[in-house]
């Protein structure tokens, strides 16, 4: 099974790193110079400097050399996705989901844009706790991947799998999605927290009264609370909201800090994904009637509507209420 990687970020590349360990391995990329320089260094100067990469990893431009791969694996910006998948070749391969986010434009999870780009194409997602650099230095890292049938799941399993890069099945698509899409709104919320000072236990409340909201929001979703308490969900949700690492936690801690939004959007080659997800979740919520306050605040302050002190006013002074809600 030869495994095209769509995408060239930090992600990407750490994904292109653990596939080539099972044979010659295609990339992606949108940016001539990341090309450029991992065929002349065997490193992607640009996003992962530092990491000596396989040499089974053949750097393209074109996405027509995508034909020739039997699996890709997804690692484009949640915003940009369906373009790139209508520009591709026609969707014969099995599709790999590894962004994470909502479409902002037509509310829609990504394996349901997938869906509609690729009508054809079996579609899986996978998710969980990784941060790039320490996939691609291979550092033991657990992930859910989900598919509609788990048996169709299990040879992309075989293939990708590693002793250090475990992967667990699951048949759980939209839990696998709600989870890595909410959890980068949460993650900017506890950089904020951090960036204003205000300490670790309340960071650990907040981690614990997000993990609701995207719990309320998951079950919307049809998804299952097993899947949300798992890899892709809390798992996730308590790395992002513990690293600057995190570029969400990393632009939230700005944000407390006193930067503007803006300023700090602009400084970053790399996707804050959150920052694109938290106006469409808030959205959804509202229409659906599912009470999302944390999520609403960061859409708040990253759309300057309200500087962080109001928000924390307001967040504190919501009325007090039984755990289980």
């Amino acid at each position: 099974m030869k495994v095209g990687v769509v995408g060239g970020g930090a992600w990407g590349t750490a994904l292109a790193q653990v596939a080539a360990q099972g044979g010659e391995t295609l990339l992606w990329s949108r940016e001539p110079e990341v090309a450029e320089s991992i065929a002349a260094t065997h490193e992607n100067r640009l996003f992962l400097p530092g990491v000596p990469l396989s040499e089974r990893i053949r750097p393209t431009t074109d996405l027509a050399d995508l034909a020739q791969c039997d699996l890709w694996l997804l690692v484009t910006p949640a915003q940009h996705m369906r373009a790139v998948l209508e520009a591709a070749p026609p969707c014969a391969a099995a599709l790999v989901l590894c962004s994470k986010g909502i479409e902002e434009r037509s509310g829609l999870l990504l394996h349901a844009v997938a869906r509609q780009a690729c009508a054809e194409a079996e579609v899986m997602v996978l998710s969980g706790p990784t941060f790039a650099h320490e996939v691609a230095a291979g550092l033991p890292t657990a992930l859910t991947l989900a598919a509609d049938d788990e048996e169709d799941a299990e040879p992309v399993r075989a293939r990708l799998a590693r002793p250090e890069f475990r992967i667990y099945l699951s048949d759980d698509v939209a839990g696998a999605e709600v989870g890595g899409a909410v959890k980068n709104v949460l993650a900017i919320a506890c950089g904020v927290v951090e960036g204003r000072g205000l300490g670790q236990n309340a960071r650990a409340a907040l981690i614990a009264r997000g993990f609701a909201e995207m719990t309320r929001f998951g079950l919307a979703r049809g998804a299952r609370p097993e899947t949300l308490a798992g890899l892709s969900g809390l798992g996730d949700l308590v790395l992002t909201c513990s690293s600057t690492s995190s570029r969400n936690y990393s632009l939230g801690k700005g944000l407390g800090q006193g930067r503007p939004a803006a300023e700090l959007m602009a400084d970053r080659r790399t996707v804050a994904e959150g920052a694109f997800t938290a106006p469409v979740l808030r959205r959804l919520a509202e229409e659906e009637g599912i009470d999302m306050p944390i999520v609403a605040a960061v859409d708040d302050m990253l759309a300057g509507r309200a500087r962080v002190d109001e928000v924390l006013e307001r967040l504190l002074s919501r009325p007090h209420r039984p755990e289980r809600a």
